[in-house]
């Protein structure tokens, strides 16, 4: 189940939404509920760590390295450490 959250806004600003929202096929629920999402995500440290995690893969991925490369890395990394 779901729960509810009462927002206050100006009606003006309601309308513009509602707008918005019916531009891109959607509920204002549904644009609501992802700004909300987005806005707990990146606030979130474990979101945060997920990101950079995602980027590097993305890095890695630009410049030719696989998971055999990664485990490569990592077991450098490891035999550096003091």
């Amino acid at each position: 189940m779901r729960a509810q959250l009462l927002v206050r806004i100006d009606p003006d600003l309601k309308a513009r939404l509602a707008r918005a929202a019916r531009g891109e096929g959607k509920t204002t629920s549904e644009v609501v509920r992802e700004l909300v999402e987005g806005y707990v995500r990146e606030r979130d440290p474990a979101g945060q760590l997920e990101a950079l995690w995602d980027r590097i893969g993305r890095r890695l991925r630009e410049n030719g390295y696989g998971p055999a490369d990664v485990d490569r890395f990592v077991a450098e990394a490891r035999r550096r450490e003091p």
